[in-house]
């Protein structure tokens, strides 16, 4: 059994994939990804809870955004890792907020930026009042090119779902 299970590791390294189904969330869920998805817990659907999102490597960054006063601290898990966590394939990832704004993001930002969804801010959770849950937070402090308009309107705050799109 022990052999198997090492198997079954290795495999599901090797094709990328988590080596086990995603855990149904244990609170209140914050996060939907739905779409192109393998890696589901609520019918066709990833869905995530704080604890879950937590869980998955994040960063923590210090950095100035256009809807913030000077320098503020964001954390929260790296996209990627939330869509690995998924086992989404896609191009598109259309991120929706809890008022139904929605922004297509391509999924090349979140393979190549370091770009997260943040759930603190200056080191407290985000309420829904303060952009929060979760915003979709772009490495303005690595790259000073992203500070654009173009980075600016993918940056959706009181994000509820990603759909991934083929």
């Amino acid at each position: 059994m022990k052999a198997f299970i090492l198997a079954l590791m290795a495999s599901a390294a090797l094709i990328g994939g988590p080596a086990f189904a995603l855990d149904k969330p244990t609170g209140e869920p914050v996060l939907t990804v739905k779409g192109a998805v393998s890696e589901t817990n609520d019918g066709a659907n990833a869905v995530f809870d704080m604890k879950m999102l937590e869980a998955l490597p994040g960063r923590t960054a210090k950095m100035e955004t256009p809807w913030t006063e000077g320098e503020v601290e964001f954390s929260g898990p790296l996209l990627r890792e939330i869509l690995k966590a998924a086992g989404a394939k896609g191009k598109t990832l259309k991120v929706i907020a809890l008022n139904d704004y929605s922004a297509d993001v391509p999924m090349e930002d979140a393979d190549t930026l370091d770009t997260m969804l943040a759930s603190k801010m200056n080191g407290t959770e985000m309420s829904v009042r303060d952009k929060g849950p979760l915003m979709l937070v772009y490495p303005f402090d690595l790259d000073k090119g992203l500070y654009n308009e173009k980075y600016f309107s993918r940056s959706v705050w009181q994000i509820k779902e990603i759909e991934v799109l083929p």
